[in-house]
């Protein structure tokens, strides 16, 4: 099938492998070199890209690492490089700032800075503020200049167009990143954008080699690039972003239906799911960042099956169940069954996961996540855990859940020492006695994350901190440690 999106200003029709990543296909194909190839693993941001889709009439975008996403996905959207947020006859008011502050030294990162931020200027919720401009760089790496000229820059932003300054009108726009292109801050191509892309075609938009057999399934695709990149582009794929029913979170008959391709961000993002897990968002700052965020699925990390998956343990906690199907055929998996060893799972190769549902939390129940990994942000646990848990108006603990990653060959659900728990009062003595337990259910081995010794104590501390956040005034953390 062919793949049609607009690039910037122009329309594209391109027949090139759907497996074949995006970032080449700007560089090598259409001569964006703007756009920078860096760590082609997610993480430096220097490739950083804006993806644009058409919902309920407007296009929504988001930045992303174009060095992890298939082409293939691009049909019908929108994908804006540093090329293409210039307006005609000048800069934007983020390149202006970065001018001014020196925000550039060497320029290999600053496209990628330039798109990110002026993503948040056209897309942030509210006024522009620093902290929003933080969030936004978050998947950024700058190795020369210093972030301090970057910061001055988005305070300089913030200063002139934030609370208190200039063009409120534009904050307050029901399309704001119209509102933008309308008073020349972004290019022209902005306006209309929503029309040009209702005017594609998507009667053919299945996989791009329908009844072939498939090598790869491609969702969010930030794990199978880094691990098999060098292979997909020959492969034949199928991109699971183009079926809608796997997409979307849904509370019906008691379950959270989560669809496999939710993002981490769309996840921590969704109103129904922070009824439940109000601090979800605070809990993704140490996961990823925002440009990966918005890439990773909930179902491609469980299946990636990594001990230290994070969103793994997180849905491990929340007693999720997993759905699988190979054509017509259906089953559903408990999480609490589906691993079986390292990098082993019950799924059959041919089986993808369509959906995680989990069972809505009675009244009362308290979920929590914790995380240390030697960066406070953008890396990889050494030992991760979640946890949910409810409690008796007596004290008594009637639900228990409790997860731990990096201390056994899988995400591993701490059975024993959630049952332990169970129908007992939580004090320091209680707590005390669960802990004996708990250190008889891990496995830890000493790696580059760290040694078995330590990861048995995060464990520890980690278990002594979600029963705190059951019964705060029963515990004593000293008696404790």
């Amino acid at each position: 099938m062919t793949v049609q999106f607009w690039l910037n200003d122009q329309l594209v029709e391109t027949d090139e492998p759907h497996g074949l990543l995006l970032l080449d296909f700007l560089r090598k194909r259409k001569r964006l070199v703007g756009t920078k190839e860096g760590c082609k693993e997610g993480d430096c941001g220097a490739c950083s890209v804006m993806l644009g889709e058409l919902k309920d009439g407007q296009v929504h975008y988001r930045p992303v690492t174009s060095c992890l996403v298939p082409l293939g996905e691009m049909h019908g959207r929108h994908v804006v490089t540093v090329e293409g947020v210039t307006p005609k006859g000048g800069l934007n008011p983020v390149q202006e700032a970065m001018v001014e502050r020196g925000g550039s030294q060497c320029g290999f990162c600053t496209p990628g800075f330039i798109v990110s931020m002026s993503w948040y200027l056209m897309c942030g919720k509210g006024e522009p503020t620093l902290d929003g401009f933080k969030r936004a760089i978050s998947g950024n790496l700058c190795r020369c200049t210093g972030y301090n000229s970057i910061k001055r820059a988005s305070e300089d932003v913030v200063a002139q167009y934030g609370p208190g300054g200039q063009h409120a009108n534009i904050w307050n726009a029901s399309d704001r990143v119209v509102a933008l292109a309308d008073a020349g801050f972004i290019p022209s191509h902005f306006k209309g954008m929503a029309q040009k892309l209702a005017d594609i075609d998507h009667s053919h938009a299945g996989s791009a080699d329908d009844g072939n057999v498939v090598d790869f399934f491609i969702g969010g695709g930030t794990d199978l690039y880094v691990q098999r990149g060098e292979h997909i582009p020959d492969s034949t794929v199928a991109i699971l972003n183009r079926y809608p029913e796997m997409r979307g979170i849904r509370v019906q008959d008691g379950w959270y239906h989560v669809g496999s391709l939710t993002t981490f961000e769309q996840f921590a993002q969704h109103p129904e799911i922070r009824k439940v897990i109000p601090k979800v968002d605070e809990w993704l700052w140490l996961i990823a960042s925002l440009h990966l965020r918005n890439r990773a699925t909930i179902a491609g990390n469980i299946v990636n099956a990594s001990p230290i998956g994070d969103m793994s343990n997180l849905m491990l906690a929340l007693d999720s169940e997993l759905v699988l199907r190979a054509g017509d055929d259906e089953r559903i998996v408990p999480m609490k069954s589906f691993y079986k060893g390292y990098k082993q799972f019950d799924k059959k190769p041919h089986e993808i996961v369509t959906e995680i549902r989990f069972p809505v939390p009675k009244s009362g129940t308290v979920v929590h996540f914790e995380k240390v990994s030697k960066r406070k942000a953008l890396d990889i646990a050494s030992v991760n855990s979640a946890a949910k848990m409810r409690i008796s108006d007596a004290g008594v603990v009637e639900e228990m859940s409790l997860t731990a990653g990096g201390v056994a060959a899988t995400p591993l659900w701490l059975k024993d020492t959630s049952a332990f728990l169970v129908g007992k009062a939580i004090n320091t003595d209680t707590v005390r006695d669960a802990l004996e337990v708990a250190m008889n259910e891990i496995s830890p081995i000493s790696d580059v994350r760290g040694s078995a010794e330590y990861k048995r104590l995060l464990t520890r501390q980690f278990i002594i901190s979600h029963c705190m956040k059951l019964s705060p005034s029963t515990v004593d953390f000293q008696e404790l440690a």
